[in-house]
């Protein structure tokens, strides 16, 4: 994990925030790379801390003990020499594969409603605004994590687009999984964090917003590169 430099704000970063499946992750990551800056998955930090709870038996109704592990959770993250996904370490084990399920994602947005958890996984999150510059990835990084963003930019797309992608990635990986069951966590993934009461998934005031429905990734990517340069 980068140093913190919290005092950095001359640093300039890019938030592409969505709901769950907009594909602002894929599309983050492509951006980063065309840039040459570091990217920021947010979402990954919820998902690791979510899992470290699970793994360590605690009650996802227990704030306080969640608080606390994410306080004390190891997360890193390391790049594959040869390319392809980058691996997320939880204490020191390779879980990037556990933290892609949806048992993981329904646990992220669970743990994410808790407002003191919230507040401990900020520093870390700043902390990856290092030059030359940041993709920040998630849903309220343009809102609260990096208001002073230089672009913000917020994805949409259809949850029965939203689902179709997962049910595709997820048999991609040989995953059982039925659409129709993914379509009604997606719905209530999106609800859950619409209404929760601290940094709800919601674009910020003078984001973009990009309903990617139907449009291929090479098309998302050049349009927010075109907003960032605009």
């Amino acid at each position: 994990m980068p140093t913190p430099d919290l005092q950095n704000r001359t640093v300039p970063v890019l938030t592409i925030d969505g709901p769950s499946g907009s594909g602002k992750g894929t599309i983050a990551r492509a951006v980063a790379e065309s840039l040459g800056w570091h990217l920021l998955d947010s979402g990954a930090l919820y998902r690791a801390v979510g899992y470290a709870a699970t793994q360590a038996g605690l009650n996802l109704n227990d704030t306080q003990a969640l608080t606390r592990c994410a306080e004390s959770v190891e997360i890193a993250f390391r790049d594959p020499k040869d390319g392809g996904e980058t691996r997320v370490l939880v204490n020191g084990r390779d879980a990037t594969d556990e933290l892609r399920t949806e048992t993981a994602g329904a646990a992220a947005s669970t743990i994410a409603a808790i407002p003191a958890l919230r507040k401990a996984l900020v520093a870390r999150q700043l902390a990856f605004r290092q030059p030359p510059g940041l993709v920040a990835d998630g849903r309220d990084m343009g809102t609260v994590i990096f208001p002073d963003a230089v672009r913000k930019v917020f994805l949409t797309a259809s949850a029965e687009e939203r689902a179709q992608r997962r049910y595709k990635q997820l048999n991609e990986k040989g995953l059982d999984v039925t659409l129709s069951s993914l379509l009604h966590e997606i719905e209530a993934r999106d609800a859950r964090d619409a209404t929760r009461a601290v940094s709800p998934l919601k674009p910020a005031a003078d984001a973009v917003r990009v309903d990617t429905t139907g449009m291929p990734i090479p098309e998302v990517v050049a349009k927010v590169l075109s907003l960032l340069q605009a």
